[in-house]
């Protein structure tokens, strides 16, 4: 993958790393890969070379859409070699979604794009007899299992964590369901708009008017799939475990861990969490507010902040009116000073209050579409989007998002396009022990 911050690229995705992992058993699929790895190393130094704290650790990844993929994408960019293991007619759902028709008529929409680069793809059917024994070949050599199916799918397949772990005593298991592996609701599917509406999500998102609301891209499956990514690198961190390690990652349990200042708020103060719109339920002003032109959000969270903003905005006296004067007093009358505020902020645009507040120690920013997001200098400079030139299966350029991490001040990366509908089979397959007669038979008999 390119790095799209610079104006000057090289053809193809480019970078220093294997695209194919070196867990146990992975060293004549990943022959290849590491040869062209060794090859770059040698025109760059390793101050250059992205970090991959993943290296030589194989995820199997069975799943499917968002929540899943979405954690398989962190791992593959820690350096991870992802083996994408795909139903035989379509693959992951993800592949037909998205907004341009031509791509998922290819089985490469863009939502499957947004999370598969770095991985390889293979595809297997897991009902069928030989089917099932290639994937448990490939569980003797890996190191990770990560599925999304419902509780059960998988042990009536047998390729559950009792079934797999007898081929590899060491295996970490990741299981990620709407609502976890036991309890009342575990057989129920699951979608990321069920998990907001009963994790409470939506019941303070949007104001007194319009709640409930849904938050406008996939929070649930993209929290699940982070909570997922996280427990995998403590189970392969974990320096003492010497058995199978079973991980169950519910989506609602993630969801709602994360809204822990709403839910303390009930839990503990005993107030029922109401929806604020803009505004910051701990704080005022603190939310977003309309200028002469376009809107700004401000967050005075601290009495400093607030007295800073009287300043900037020439109203000194506020900081001494009974009714702004601390922070209590001013949630009590949060309308009365939002409407002040935005007489004073009518006065000039947008970027020029932004500028001035920041200036004065004022945490302030503008509000932004999702386009003007991604063209901000600041992500460019952090290397934020990275790009696939002429890539196969399409032909063209695609620019995908990566991790927003950095190490040693290094942002992770991946060298090869999210993959074809099983296009790495027989590389795969002939790292196993399957020749080419082996595999022609498979395909004969649908079994991959």
């Amino acid at each position: 993958m390119t790095d799209d911050s610079s104006a000057s690229k090289p053809a193809g995705p480019v970078g220093t790393g294997t695209g194919a992992g070196t867990g146990t058993g992975a060293a004549a699929a990943g022959a290849a890969g590491a040869a062209a790895a060794a090859g770059a190393a040698t025109a760059s130094s390793s101050a250059q070379t992205p970090p991959r704290p993943l290296r030589g650790i194989r995820v199997l990844d069975l799943t499917n859409v968002l929540a899943g993929p979405f954690a398989c994408h962190q791992l593959a960019h820690l350096g991870a070699d992802v083996i994408k293991v795909e139903a035989r007619l379509g693959g992951d759902l993800a592949r037909q979604l998205g907004a341009d028709v031509e791509l998922n008529r290819r089985h490469m929409g863009a939502s499957f794009l947004a999370q598969n680069a770095g991985k390889r793809s293979i595809t297997i059917d897991l009902k069928h007899p030989r089917g099932l024994e290639v994937f448990r070949r490939l569980v003797a050599g890996a190191d990770v299992v990560v599925e999304n199916f419902r509780p059960g799918v998988m042990a009536r397949l047998g390729a559950g964590f009792e079934d797999l772990k007898r081929h590899n005593p060491r295996l970490v298991y990741c299981a990620i369901s709407g609502f976890g592996q036991d309890g009342p609701l575990r057989d129920l599917p699951a979608y990321d708009q069920i998990i907001q509406g009963m994790s409470g999500m939506m019941s303070i998102t949007g104001d007194a008017t319009s709640a409930p609301c849904r938050v406008g891209y996939p929070v649930a499956d993209t929290l699940g799939g982070m909570t997922a990514a996280f427990a995998i690198a403590a189970a392969l961190a974990d320096r003492h475990r010497t058995e199978a390690t079973f991980l169950d990652i519910s989506m609602l349990e993630a969801a709602m861990a994360t809204m822990g200042w709403a839910v303390s708020n009930l839990l503990v103060a005993g107030r029922e969490p109401q929806p604020m719109g803009n505004d910051n339920v701990t704080a005022s002003p603190s939310g977003t507010f309309r200028t002469g032109r376009g809107l700004l959000n401000i967050a005075a969270n601290k009495q400093e902040q607030f007295e800073a903003v009287c300043d900037v905005v020439g109203h000194p006296a506020w900081k001494t009116d009974a009714r702004f004067a601390d922070r209590h007093a001013r949630l009590r009358n949060r309308a009365e000073l939002k409407q002040l505020l935005e007489q004073a902020l009518a006065t000039r645009r947008a970027d020029e209050w932004w500028e001035r507040f920041n200036a004065a120690g004022v945490p302030a920013g503008p509000v932004l579409t999702v386009k003007e997001a991604l063209a901000q200098p600041q992500i460019a400079d952090r290397g934020l989007v990275g790009e696939f030139r002429d890539m196969p299966g399409i032909e063209r350029d695609v620019r995908v998002v990566r991790t927003g991490i950095k190490i040693d001040g290094r942002a992770p990366t991946v060298d090869t396009p999210p993959p074809q509908l099983g296009e790495h089979a027989d590389e795969i397959l002939a790292s196993l022990g399957y020749d080419a007669a082996a595999r022609a038979v498979l395909r004969e008999e649908k079994a991959i």
